[in-house]
């Protein structure tokens, strides 16, 4: 029996499949710029932010030459992102059977690697703020044995306690809640998003 071949059908779902893989590239083009930018506006250096992006989106572990090419970065700033990356601990290597280049992956569940990050920025930017604020809450005018001074002097001083104490008082809350949120054993911010969703 002969076969019949419609190369007519073929050539048409080559194409489909061709557009759609060029959809997918475009998509995550955009995703991984997207990230990039995004995470220059929160403080993060823009390529770590590519290359979590990336690592992300990659559906097995990828090389830093891969890296490096789709990203159009040096292999130090790759480096160097991947290392901040591993620190964070939401990327990992990865030994591929066969290969002696070093392959990373990334967590892929956000409730395992965005409380790890959120840990991280509390511990570089709250808690230092915090430190100087409750040093600065122990400041009273009256425990420094200065003579007395103007109703202007006084007033400028009791305001800069209240505000203070008060900035204080919210980001010692913000700590507290944001430990809870960041715990690896707590289930605390999966419950509070299912509560507003």
């Amino acid at each position: 029996m002969f076969l019949k071949i419609n190369f007519q059908k073929i050539l048409k779902v080559q194409k489909v499949l061709y557009l759609c893989v060029m959809e997918i590239q475009t998509a995550r083009t955009t995703f991984i710029e997207t990230w990039g930018n995004l995470g220059s506006s929160w403080g993060i250096n823009r390529s770590v932010a590519q290359i979590q992006a990336y690592l992300l989106l990659a559906p097995g572990p990828v090389s830093t030459d891969e890296l490096m090419e789709h990203l159009q970065i040096s292999r130090g700033n790759t480096n160097m992102s991947l290392r901040q990356l591993m620190d964070f601990g939401v990327v990992y290597k990865k030994n591929v059977p066969g290969e002696r280049k070093e392959f990373f992956i990334h967590e892929k569940d956000i409730w395992k690697w965005a409380p790890k990050i959120m840990a991280i920025r509390k511990q570089r930017e709250l808690n230092p703020v915090l430190e100087v604020l409750t040093e600065l809450k122990e400041f009273s005018p009256a425990t420094l044995g200065e003579e007395p001074k103007s109703p202007e002097a006084m007033e400028l001083e009791n305001t800069f306690v209240e505000q203070v104490n008060s900035i204080q008082g919210f980001s010692a809350k913000v700590s507290k809640v944001a430990d809870k949120l960041c715990s690896p054993k707590s289930e605390m911010l999966l419950k509070l998003f299912k509560l507003f969703a």
